[in-house]
């Protein structure tokens, strides 16, 4: 037993490789996704709503094949790591620019009247006004997102990262296909994600009690 927990361990670090760099690269892109979501210019708000549809509507694991086998064997040489990152970046994406735009629907329209009244700019409003309420708003269901990313980056073994499932599938073939490397992982994935969700309810109560005192 001792030996197949430290033969999962080994693909620790690749589970959380990927599970944050791709929330990372979502978190980032979905920010300028968002605001051309919102945008009242079709030419911006149709091409974001379409992108976001498609890419929730498509299982992961076709995004990374169509990433790593397609985009990766041509002109651009991609490793299976980059490949997980880039593909579950592109499904955070969606999902991240959806829950920010929820942020923005629980907001007051007054708050934006106000700040245009007082002569902000759209900017300046988006910045010091809108942004670090939505922020506020968005950190729960972001919390809850990213341990469902973590259960997701399980299909990044498919195409060679060399996680925690990998090394589960492994132990199972080399013990005849018993079931007990699946229950460890599945122990460990629940391990993992402890401590996002108390990371998660602390910045939600932090944040909530700036809010309050400001």
């Amino acid at each position: 037993m001792i030996d197949l927990l430290v033969s999962l361990l080994r693909g620790v670090p690749a589970t959380l490789l990927v599970t944050f760099g791709a929330f990372a690269v979502g978190a980032i892109a979905a920010v300028p996704l968002v605001l051309m979501r919102r945008s009242r210019w079709l030419l911006l708000s149709m091409p974001a709503r379409i992108y976001i549809d498609v890419v929730r509507g498509i299982p992961p694991i076709v995004w990374l094949f169509i990433i790593f086998f397609g985009l990766g064997s041509g002109v651009i040489v991609l490793s299976s790591y980059q490949a997980a990152i880039l593909g579950m970046g592109l499904v955070s994406t969606a999902y991240l620019a959806e829950i920010y735009r929820g942020g923005f629907l629980a907001l007051s329209k007054g708050q934006r009247e106000a700040s245009t009244a007082l002569g902000m700019t759209r900017l300046d409003t988006l910045r010091y006004i809108l942004a670090p309420q939505v922020l506020r708003v968005s950190v729960p269901p972001m919390a809850t997102f990213l341990v469902s990313l973590l259960k997701d980056t399980t299909v990044a073994s498919t195409i060679g990262v060399r996680d925690v499932m990998m090394y589960a599938s492994q132990q199972a073939q080399g013990g005849g296909g018993s079931f007990m490397p699946f229950i460890f992982a599945a122990l460990l994935y629940i391990a993992l994600s402890i401590p996002v969700v108390v990371l998660a309810r602390a910045m939600d109560e932090r944040l909530r009690s700036r809010g309050q005192a400001k």
